[in-house]
């Protein structure tokens, strides 16, 4: 148990670390340097990436993550082939995709008449799909031999350093934009030579074995069968978080999508506790189930919600009450670049009211998928992706990006509702008190108090004022109605020690 704690600490450090950065680039250094048009081509060419780059696994992944212990244990890794067969697949995978490009190149940039420059730039894409496919792959492998730490640094930290880097290498003129995006397209490239390093240095990992094993030949209908349904459900899922960046540069243009990449990533901030609670929750979910323990899945299904609406509250709470500060932080920095970034007060609100109801059903998702039922995350994916397409085409074609941003409200409270009802119904779990409509009623009222303070005509001074004001009285506030427990125990701890002595405890 104390190497899962010091590896997730590690982790979520490293998350912390590379989100940070990546804050930097995104707000301060893309507006500094480049227009909001390049700005959404970078963020098209992450988000096409990241979604071919899946595709192109066909299902390799959770094949690897559910069956490379059996082989490992069975056949040793000199004898394991399932590093060759997953590379063979995602390489005929990828090839699928560059036959699919060639042959309809003409549609493509027929489709992308309201972003030229991605036309022009398209064929970098593949590249950048490639590179990341490859880390894909090799980071499945990664996570069964326990190297977790290193994948999530090279991939949340070391790739936004590099990003830094390029920025700052175009922003002094170092090296033209074409010259940029050409590099930016192989960014993952030292990646994964290094995890490629890494991994072959444990010397439990190898690609020289070609043959089929009889493990192969005894689970291979296993393997395509959840291969193919986990597949979907995946693919799913991150289809449902970057159609709407694909329906943006087709339909409004690459300067939107910029806009819309800086909305979405600052309303990420409010997933930064989900992500470190969803890795923790699942296996004592599953401990849970294997033991029909019905008690303590309750105990964890109200506990997630109680601290993730309390963390969650807090942080959009300073998210809303500093949007102006930050609008005004983005037209300064980007002035030569014309500023124009008034758009995102409304987008920030939605988008993160959007997170905030989904922290407001805590780790939902996890009971479900670590039960019997876990076929019903599939179906709810599914509902997902059918609701939100539909509806992002028809509110961002009549009201633009803020129509966008309502129907990710809309679909994520209907997704997360028909969740809640199915535990409610089949389990009979419902986490809410009377506490949780207090504190909620109470903390949206404080907002409104701080909101109406004095505005500074510094926006500096406005941030630390308004954080301070909003923090303090939060924390008051919560202390009073002790809605969350653990959150104030942490708070306290903060407090009481500093962060570093905090960490080293653990």
């Amino acid at each position: 148990m104390g190497i899962i704690q010091k590896q997730g600490l590690k982790s979520s450090l490293v998350i912390m670390l590379g989100f940070v950065i990546g804050a930097f680039n995104l707000l301060v250094l893309f507006p500094l340097f480049f227009s909001k048009s390049d700005q959404g081509l970078v963020r098209a060419m992450i988000d096409i990436g990241a979604t071919l780059s899946i595709f192109c696994t066909l299902g390799t992944l959770p094949v690897v993550y559910k069956f490379y212990p059996f082989y490992n244990q069975y056949l040793g890794p000199k004898k394991n082939e399932l590093p060759f067969i997953t590379l063979l697949v995602n390489l005929i995978g990828f090839g699928l995709i560059l036959i699919i490009g060639w042959q309809e190149k003409d549609f493509i940039i027929r489709k992308l008449g309201k972003s030229p420059n991605l036309a022009v730039y398209f064929n970098y894409v593949y590249p950048y799909t490639f590179f990341l496919l490859l880390f894909f792959w090799l980071e499945s492998f990664a996570w069964g031999l326990q190297k977790g730490v290193v994948t999530n640094f090279l991939k949340e930290t070391v790739v936004r350093i590099l990003t830094t880097i390029l920025i700052l290498a175009f922003g002094f003129n170092f090296i033209s934009f074409p010259t940029f995006i050409a590099l930016f397209s192989g960014i993952y490239l030292i990646p994964v030579l290094i995890l490629l390093f890494t991994i072959i240095q444990t010397k439990e990992w190898s690609i020289k074995n070609f043959k089929i094993s009889s493990v192969t030949r005894r689970l291979k209908g296993r393997m395509i069968n959840f291969a193919l349904f986990v597949f979907a459900g995946q693919f799913f899922n991150l289809l449902a978080k970057t159609n709407d960046t694909f329906l943006i540069f087709g339909l409004r243009g690459l300067s939107d999508t910029g806009i819309f990449a800086i909305a979405t990533y600052v309303s990420a901030i409010l997933e930064i506790p989900q992500r470190s609670l969803n890795a923790i929750a699942i296996p004592v979910l599953a401990e849970s189930w294997k033991n029909k323990d019905m008690a303590n899945i309750k105990h964890i299904y109200h506990k997630s919600v109680s601290n993730l609406l309390a963390i969650g509250l807090l942080l959009f709470g300073l998210i809303w009450l500093n949007i102006a500060n930050l609008v005004a932080f983005l037209n300064w920095i980007s002035h030569n670049q014309g500023g124009g970034y008034d758009a995102l007060t409304k987008l920030i609100f939605i988008l993160g009211l959007a997170k905030l109801i989904d922290l407001g059903t805590g780790v939902n998702s996890q009971i479900i998928t670590t039960s019997n039922y876990w076929k019903f995350d599939f179906y709810t994916n599914l509902f997902y992706i059918i609701l939100s397409l539909p509806l992002n085409y028809f509110l961002i074609k009549n009201y633009g990006l803020e129509g966008l941003a309502f129907s990710n409200l809309v679909a994520l409270t209907l997704y997360n509702s028909v969740r809640f009802g199915f535990l409610n119904k089949k389990f009979n779990l419902q986490p809410y008190t009377w506490r949780h409509g207090i504190f909620l009623v109470s903390s949206i009222a404080l907002m409104l108090i701080v909101h109406l303070l004095p505005i500074a005509s510094n926006f500096v001074t406005n941030i630390l004022i308004q954080s301070l004001t909003f923090g303090i009285s939060f924390y008051l506030l919560a202390k009073w109605i002790n809605p969350a427990p653990e959150v104030l125990d942490l708070l306290n701890s903060l407090f009481k020690n500093n962060l570093f002595s905090y960490f080293k405890k653990k």
